[in-house]
């Protein structure tokens, strides 16, 4: 089977090239599950229950997040209603909504995919390693295709949790950075890994922030309110080839679309 993990989708310019061009992207590519981080899709901070809906009617199958889950209170009773949307797993037990979400494709392949957040330089919340390891052991013997969103800012945990998880799940991508990394791999025992994804959304800024925003509080040190950028946008992707019956990457590949 084929899956698409769409890069942190942020603010409007990241919906916006997806409605454009996600439905065709999926069909040119006969892509069979499709995940996306849209932690950012509100205005680049947090995720609103009709923007999840707006994106799930382009095709996703599931969204993942990650440390901004939280920043839109609305979404915190719309976690019940709304499986397909996860939060990291790792959070404690109290945390509304679920890290998990196991489904079949449209051609009926089991299938899982599992939210886990880092903890070096973000919030210090449950192991990431021990929580994956309790899901993916909780999992049917018939998913064999298991997917992870690592959201974490430092490469050396990414990394750590991508050789932890090598030969047990499909595969390991990162997120969080906003910033593609070219290190797509194939683990010696069959994990796909990618140490960041990038972002969907515009790259004439920092990180998808307007420039001048950011520059003026480096130089002043005092906070501004963060405004989304508009000039270069890009879809960013990673696809992956998975072995149906062992569940093990074929292959990885990133994916990108500059919208002209």
């Amino acid at each position: 089977m084929k899956i698409l993990f769409v890069g942190d989708v942020v603010g409007r310019p990241g919906r916006q090239a997806l409605k454009d061009h996600l439905v065709d992207i999926l069909e040119q590519r006969g892509i069979d599950l499709c995940i996306a981080n849209g932690e950012n899709a509100a205005g680049g901070n947090g995720i609103t229950p009709p923007l999840v809906e707006e994106l799930l009617e382009l095709q996703i199958d599931v969204l993942t997040s990650g440390n901004h889950i939280w920043d839109k209170k609305e979404v915190l009773s719309y976690f019940d209603l709304q499986p397909r949307l996860l939060r990291p797993a790792n959070y404690p037990p109290a945390a509304p909504g679920q890290g998990l979400f196991v489904g079949r494709t449209r051609n009926e392949i089991s299938y899982a995919v599992i939210n886990l957040q880092g903890r070096i330089f973000m919030p210090p919340i449950d192991c990431p390693f021990r929580k994956g390891e309790e899901l993916v052991g909780l999992l049917s013997k018939e998913v064999k295709v298991i997917f992870i969103d690592f959201h974490a800012e430092a490469t050396a945990e990414k990394q750590a949790l991508g050789w932890y998880f090598d030969g047990k799940v499909s595969g390991v991508v990162g997120t969080h950075t906003h910033v593609v990394t070219a290190d797509e791999q194939i683990l010696p025992q069959g994990t796909a890994y990618i140490t960041d994804v990038g972002m969907t959304g515009p790259h004439d800024s920092v990180i998808g922030v307007s420039k001048e925003i950011i520059l003026s509080k480096f130089i002043s040190q005092v906070p501004g309110r963060f405004e989304t950028a508009t000039g270069d946008v890009r879809i960013n992707a990673v696809e992956l080839q998975v072995d149906d019956h062992t569940g093990l990457a074929r292959s990885v590949q990133r994916f990108c679309l500059k919208i002209l």
